[in-house]
């Protein structure tokens, strides 16, 4: 059965500046193949726009292969829209119907200010990373091969799991609170769960939701939207590892906080 383009109406959030007022735009773009991705479609409304005289819409956007978390789309009220487990460049046109209302907004989270109409500043996370994402290494030139280091195999398994968090930050754009916990608490496990990440582990975790809590994201209460909505799957089982980890770490310090 051959594939008929589709006709679709878009109503798009297009905001000039973080300090500009913001507001949803309708489009009309026609010729729209349902074996396209959703930024493919995308780049034909900016065509169309451009060749209207239009601003194009900026939108975030890199390795379209769900692998970079770039792309962070709020598509008819959920975060990388329709698709399980897939980020928005991974999303199809074959997902919707010919003469669909689509509505497409930025994550909205106090955290993520809008930079412009579709992106949005995701450096929180970055600055999450930067107090505890990473661990020693010896490069006096007498370095112990990773591989020589015996790891249980249910552990490497759950840190492998964790490190497949590609920090999209859709897990907060979903959460009615805005909570990063799942995206902080894969961040901590992939390294807290490996030999090689206990030389900071207790400062780590510390630092790492102290970071967070800085930022302004909410608190985690358990509703699991981050869970269903994460196009990596990443478990829950992190938070309730985090929050131990958390609860050690202080009582092992003495209340003091991080070193």
């Amino acid at each position: 059965m051959e594939n008929r383009d589709m006709t679709l109406t878009l109503k798009i959030w297009r905001q000039a500046g973080p300090d500009k007022a913001g507001r949803m735009e309708e489009y009309k773009l026609s010729g729209v193949s349902p074996d396209s991705s959703f930024l493919e479609m995308m780049d034909l409304l900016n065509l169309q726009l451009v060749e209207e005289g239009k601003e194009p819409v900026a939108f975030d956007h890199d390795c379209r292969e769900g692998i970079c978390g770039m792309c962070s789309l709020f598509i008819n009220g959920e975060a990388h829209g329709p698709g399980d487990r897939v980020t928005t460049c991974q999303l199809h046109m074959r997902s919707f119907n010919d003469g669909d209302t689509i509505y497409i907004e930025p994550w909205r989270a106090n955290p993520f200010p809008v930079i412009k109409d579709l992106v949005v500043d995701r450096t929180a996370f970055d600055r999450i990373i930067q107090a505890g994402g990473f661990v020693s290494v010896n490069t006096s030139g007498h370095t112990l091969d990773a591989n020589a280091i015996p790891i249980e195999k249910e552990d490497a398994d759950k840190a492998f799991d964790a490190a497949t968090c590609i920090g999209c930050g859709a897990c907060v754009a979903t959460c009615k609170n805005s909570s990063a916990m799942l995206f902080v608490s894969a961040k901590v496990a992939q390294l807290s769960l490996l030999p090689q990440g206990q030389v900071e582990a207790k400062d780590r975790v510390l630092n790492m939701v102290n970071q967070m809590d800085a930022e302004g994201f909410g608190n985690c209460t358990n509703t699991a939207a981050c869970e269903v909505e994460c196009p990596k799957s990443i478990s829950l089982e992190n938070i309730a590892r985090m929050n131990r980890e958390y609860g050690a770490a202080i009582l092992s310090k003495g209340n003091k906080g991080a070193s």
